[in-house]
């Protein structure tokens, strides 16, 4: 898969008005038939404010066919994350059942350009308020898991900017949600990635926004000025540890929390 480039390699062709709902189309099109598309600012000059406009009219297609909203991934909250896609910023996307995966289960023929990476996972026991802080949100957590997210970018190579990136929302494709971990511990929750049963990479839940409820806190003020929110029940995904591995066929990935919890996803046959 090619390296993303930056914003300011990018020639911008058009400055008109996005149509967001035509781009939504375009996208769930392109998803629908495991295709990929070329970036949006390629040709068009594309704000954020667009960008999480044409993610809510992809929402709602997915919601009109039967898709049913879980909770909220946070992206690149992680340094590591922001370096290897060349995004400076965080973001968020949507969660669907439609994306759950079981821990161990297999998702071959699920994704088109997979890639895995380890994150905590945060569940909600009531709805946060608009103006949450760290302890509102730690007061709020019913549990925290071990999670694998599978991202799956609709951009060709998995390269864009934070704008593209937020109207696919966020690469969001599949969470697998595994054990409980620790609530007390997961800013400090030790995490090892591995690769068919190899290590490629270690994190910690710090890595993750300072503290992965730290994340939260953004997205409840960022939520909140698109007039949604973090209700009951949800779970929100606080961003990955690690860069991300490829989930190629025949490959199991697999994380282990403080060599207590694992949780993993394969994609066909494995070794």
């Amino acid at each position: 898969m090619g390296e993303p480039s930056s914003a300011g390699d990018r020639p911008r062709y058009s400055a008109v008005t996005v149509d967001h709902l035509a781009v939504a189309r375009r996208i769930m099109d392109a998803r629908d038939r495991f295709g990929t598309l070329e970036p949006l600012t390629d040709r068009h000059a594309l704000t954020l404010d667009d960008a999480y406009a044409i993610q809510s009219e992809v929402t709602a297609i997915r919601l009109a066919r039967g898709a049913r909203r879980i909770g909220w991934k946070l992206g690149y909250t992680s340094l590591v994350m922001r370096e290897q896609m060349g995004v400076d910023a965080p973001n968020f996307g949507p969660l669907t059942d439609a994306m759950s995966v079981a821990s161990g289960d297999d998702v071959a023929g699920r994704f088109t350009q997979p890639r895995v990476e380890p994150e905590v996972a945060l569940r909600f026991a009531r709805d946060l308020p608009v103006d949450a802080d760290l302890d509102d949100v730690l007061g709020a957590v019913v549990s925290a898991h071990a999670a694998l997210e599978i991202v799956d970018s609709v951009w060709r190579d998995y390269r864009f900017t934070i704008e593209d990136n937020t109207a696919d929302g966020s690469s969001a494709a599949g969470v697998v949600i595994g054990p409980e971990i620790d609530v007390d511990r997961v800013a400090d929750v030790d995490v090892r990635l591995l690769v068919d049963g190899v290590e490629r990479a270690r994190g910690v839940g710090s890595d993750a926004s300072g503290h992965p409820a730290l994340g939260v806190v953004w997205l409840v003020g960022e939520l909140a000025a698109r007039g949604e929110a973090v209700h009951a029940g949800d779970v929100v995904i606080t961003g990955g540890l690690t860069a991300a591995v490829g989930l190629g066929t025949g490959v199991e990935v697999s994380a282990n929390f403080d060599d207590q919890a694992v949780v993993r996803v394969r994609n066909g046959r494995t070794t």
